[in-house]
């Protein structure tokens, strides 16, 4: 039996919830690697924690609603929420972290609006901008990139770190013992100093252009949605508005201030460009759902990333952007809907 896991109207999909939601993780893969690759294993330990928080705890609110239990797991949508969730805080954060974000996406984001379909906002964003707002230093110290760093945690060292917090200075600093943050991070900070962005991007961490090991894990990204393209498991026109939008408005800021905005190539291949769209904003609950919609709520969340990545208090705007046109999403598919024919549009 195929489930419809998209609000009216309803979209035809061939394809079972649990084969879609597969196919989104395997594709998720390379961009896990990548991820692994450059900030060693505490990705893979965050995920397991969140895949076994976020399984748990959707099994237990089908058991207490009297629903089938194996039903609900096997539609994978709690460890797609896992993942995002998993790859979108930093790899050494504490084991409590992923534990509340879990459990807040899942038991409040998604199971308080019904479950599955009837949630408005996407589970893993609301949670990130929870834990963003209520634990910024813990969301903000990300590892310096193996290929800069000094010293690369392994397996029971990032295990210790994750469990007890001990000494991990020395994980978060580069090479010139600066402590590391995102790149997006970096420019914000390099700008409120009054650097400009040529001499900000001038830094070992921005040697590729977007940032040291984020331009790999974006570009990872890319790979993995061109092949869930390719298996129209996603439509073309959610990723491609948003990362024409992106593109565009990043181009006119920075023709307009070269020193104050970044570039093109830095905004699309920094932060979680990739992964927002392919992997976040193609979520076909909270998503828009006619085409011309789909176009609409794209070019919405490239605008939206880039205003807030410029002018906000928040660097990578991602989640910000997703939350923000989920509350617009049904909205423009009111406006948007195809017109029921023998009817005048507006009825």
């Amino acid at each position: 039996m195929a489930f419809k896991i998209a609000t009216s109207p309803h979209m035809g999909q061939k394809l079972q919830t649990s084969t879609v939601m597969q196919r989104v993780l395997w594709c998720a893969v390379p961009g896990l690697i990548a991820q692994c690759v450059f900030f060693g294993w505490g990705t893979l330990i965050q995920l397991a924690l969140a895949i076994i928080v976020c399984v748990s705890a959707e099994a237990a609110v089908m058991k207490l609603r009297g629903r089938s239990v194996s039903r609900a797991l096997s539609d994978y949508s709690a460890v797609v929420t896992a993942l995002l969730l998993a790859v979108s805080i930093p790899p050494l954060a504490p084991w409590w972290l992923i534990v509340i974000g879990s459990l807040f996406a899942i038991l409040l984001v998604k199971q308080a609006y019904g479950g599955l379909g009837n949630n408005i906002f996407n589970p893993a964003m609301a949670a990130y901008v929870l834990l963003l707002i209520s634990f910024p230093v813990q969301m903000t110290s990300w590892l310096a990139p193996s290929t800069i760093a000094p010293h690369v945690p392994d397996f029971w060292s990032s295990l210790q770190a994750i469990w007890f917090q001990g000494d991990i200075h020395a994980y978060r600093v580069g090479i010139d013992g600066v402590t590391m943050a995102t790149p997006l991070d970096a420019l914000k900070t390099d700008l409120s100093m009054g650097l400009t962005v040529t001499e900000s991007l001038s830094k070992p961490i921005f040697a590729d252009g977007a940032g040291v090991g984020w331009f790999w894990v974006n570009a990872m990204y890319l790979l993995g949605g061109l092949i869930l393209l390719k298996l129209n498991i996603i439509r073309w026109h959610l990723p491609v508005a948003f990362l024409a939008s992106l593109l565009v408005f990043s181009s006119i800021g920075y023709l307009m201030g070269p020193d104050t905005h970044g570039t093109p190539w830095y905004h699309l291949f920094s932060g979680a460009t990739m992964l927002a769209a392919f992997f976040i904003i193609t979520d076909p609950v909270t998503a828009a759902t006619s085409p011309k919609g789909r176009i609409i709520f794209g070019i919405l969340i490239g605008l939206l990333v880039y205003l807030i990545r410029s002018f906000g208090g928040y660097p990578d705007a991602v989640a910000f952007a997703v939350l923000l046109a989920n509350l617009c999403a049904p909205f423009i598919d009111y406006y948007v809907r195809p017109r029921t024919y023998g009817h005048r549009s507006g009825h």
